[in-house]
């Protein structure tokens, strides 16, 4: 580090030397504490708008080799260049999304409702009753659910619950972005300033960010590279491939006769993320329902569904958006995804395993300097520990 390359000889005991190295180490001292100090009172000037900056991020990083293409069409223009893709972005991916929180919410909350009044009118005891002489491995239906959570009522109380928890989970994550319009509308706006600047301006920045780091070369190389990749698993990989069963879920939903389809393929979309079960634990009860509520071929045909599309979407389309970028334990990156988001919200999808990853790449780098260190101090067999460490 250039703050310590001119630092005397520690054998060098001259008062003028010694002297020397106090005000060095004082300097070097006093320097590091204020630039923390500067870097803390930036953090908090910045700290409401990491959520907006974080979304332009995300956004900037898989947009970025349209924008490259874009501007190589246009003659290199940045600012041109920068200023048609923000607006793509608000036309393609923003505009939309608003409109889905808006149907989410006011579907999640009249689920809800009726799911309550349905349950309460007897609804769910006539379901249980229809679905009896269903067996799933020679056992029925109704007592392998009974197996699993307990009596009737439990079962009942579970639907409440469960339909509580999701729709208050989508009420609280999505209308709390409008409860403020006048914070919302700052947000997009700087999102949007950000994502402009990003796309003009970042990468210039991230290389001089990239050289300000102060690591070995192949560990940055290795950190770095383990990020990207881990953004496009998220995104192109988790997300875009939860997002495509949802969709195909909810336009069939939607097509047979289900009730609330949005509500039901945010639901799919969200139960893609884990491991266990996935998607089939949203499509099996609907196709039941379907069976026992309208013409049967309604609920065989979802099944058919949810078990060619729905179900082998993740197996076609996951490989072909990742790729090999990142290969991570799959528990691990249902535990960050889903703890990222009940704790960080709706970017915590994203920003929890990214800090997986940094956290594995971290340990990673230290075992290898570890094993490296270990290689270097062993001891060759026809030498003894005394003959290479030299006495203190």
């Amino acid at each position: 580090m250039a703050l310590f390359k001119d630092f005397p000889a520690a054998g060098d005991q001259t008062p003028a030397a010694s002297r020397a190295l106090v005000r060095k180490w004082i300097f070097s001292i006093t320097f590091i504490g204020l630039f923390l100090v500067l870097l803390y009172q930036l953090a908090l000037i910045f700290r409401p708008f990491i959520l907006p900056i974080g979304w332009a991020i995300i956004v900037a990083r898989m947009t970025y080799p349209l924008y490259s293409r874009l501007r190589a069409r246009l003659g290199h223009r940045e600012t041109l260049t920068a200023a048609i893709l923000t607006l793509g972005v608000i036309t393609v991916i923003i505009l939309p999304a608003v409109f889905l929180v808006v149907v989410l919410i006011d579907e999640s909350l009249a689920a809800y409702e009726e799911i309550s009044n349905w349950v309460k009118e007897g609804g769910l005891a006539r379901f249980m009753r229809d679905i009896a002489h269903y067996s799933i491995g020679g056992v029925s239906f109704q007592e392998w659910l009974g197996r699993l959570i307990g009596s009737r009522e439990r079962i009942e109380q579970a639907v409440l619950e469960g339909g509580k928890q999701a729709s208050g989970f989508f009420v609280s994550q999505l209308a709390g972005m409008a409860a403020d319009a006048m914070a919302f509308l700052m947000n997009f706006l700087v999102m949007l300033l950000t994502l402009f600047f990003l796309y003009r301006d970042g990468a210039r920045v991230y290389r001089r960010f990239y050289r300000a780091i102060p690591m070995d070369e192949g560990h940055k190389t290795k950190l770095f590279g383990r990020l990207s990749g881990m953004v496009t698993a998220v995104v192109q990989g988790s997300l875009l491939t939860a997002a495509a069963q949802g969709s195909a879920a909810g336009l069939c939903y939607w097509l047979l006769g289900v009730p609330f389809p949005v509500v039901f393929g945010a639901l799919t979309a969200l139960f893609a993320l884990v491991p266990f079960g996935g998607t089939s634990l949203i499509w099996v009860p609907l196709a039941l329902y379907l069976m026992t509520t309208a013409p049967i071929w309604k609920g065989i045909v979802l099944i058919g569904i949810g078990v060619v599309l729905i179900g082998l979407m993740d197996n076609v389309l996951h490989p072909l958006l990742v790729g090999s970028e990142t290969q991570l334990p799959m528990i691990l990156l249902f535990f960050s995804t889903v703890g990222g988001l009940a704790y960080f919200g709706l970017i915590g999808l994203i920003l929890g395993p990214i800090l997986l990853a940094i956290a594995l790449t971290a340990y990673e780098i230290y075992v290898e300097e570890f094993e490296e260190d270990r290689r270097l101090l062993a001891v060759p067999n026809d030498r003894s520990p005394a003959q290479i460490i030299p006495p203190t």
